[in-house]
């Protein structure tokens, strides 16, 4: 690494990726041409962006425990084709759909094009978006919860919402969150998580709304 290597922050994240994305949308790559494995060609984006971001910026090595690629931003790379934007992340508790995944997302939306002439595969990027960590939760769950506090719903209502939500809770857990968010109101979050051994995040709503909420700042 030079020593001459500037401190990444999240401003300069931002700034790099639309860069970046721009730059890689008229690249065509020998290696994609014929994948069609969303997850080889996302860790080939992914891989490649945080190499162009090491020859000039210093940062920490992402976390595959916490599932976060940049731990010391608290920001982690998302990186989704247009036409089913959608990708995994570590499951941590229930309390992730209600109060956010614990980090920022940095979620990048390409339309991959084969040219099957010259054998060589094209990533456009249509979508650079940075989800700031308050607006990780589930839509339909913060939406709902806040529907709830809004009507002075107490601990019972709040656990049998939650519930029937079908989060991955026994009762004593449901109690537990219920009174938390009496305690502690949640903000409402612009992702669709879905239940499984490890969250499966949904992005089409982020894309509808980013640059007209506050917390989803459209990049590109």
């Amino acid at each position: 690494m030079a020593k001459t290597a500037k401190v990444l922050t999240i401003p300069l994240l931002c700034r790099e990726a639309k860069s970046f994305a721009a730059k890689e949308s008229t690249h065509l790559e020998p290696a994609l041409y014929g994948v069609t494995d969303g997850k080889a060609v996302g860790t080939y984006f992914e891989q490649k962006f945080i190499v162009h971001l090491r020859n000039t910026y210093s940062f920490g090595k992402g976390s595959a425990a916490l599932g976060v690629d940049f731990p010391e931003l608290r920001v982690d790379i998302k990186v989704t084709s247009i036409r089913q934007p959608q990708s995994s992340c570590p499951f941590t508790s229930a309390r992730q759909k209600v109060y956010g995944l614990g980090y920022s997302l940095l979620v990048f939306v390409y339309d991959k094009k084969d040219d099957h002439r010259r054998k060589v595969g094209k990533l456009e990027i249509k979508h650079v978006i940075f989800v700031k960590e308050e607006r990780t939760a589930d839509y339909q769950t913060t939406t709902g919860l806040l529907k709830l506090l809004e009507s002075n719903a107490n601990e019972d209502d709040i656990a049998a919402f939650l519930q029937e939500r079908h989060l991955p809770v026994d009762d004593i857990q449901a109690s537990q969150l219920a009174a938390e968010v009496l305690r502690n109101r949640p903000v409402e979050g612009f992702l669709t998580i879905s239940n499984a051994l490890q969250w499966r995040l949904q992005y089409r709503r982020v894309i509808n709304e980013a640059g007209k909420i506050t917390g989803l700042d459209r990049i590109l």
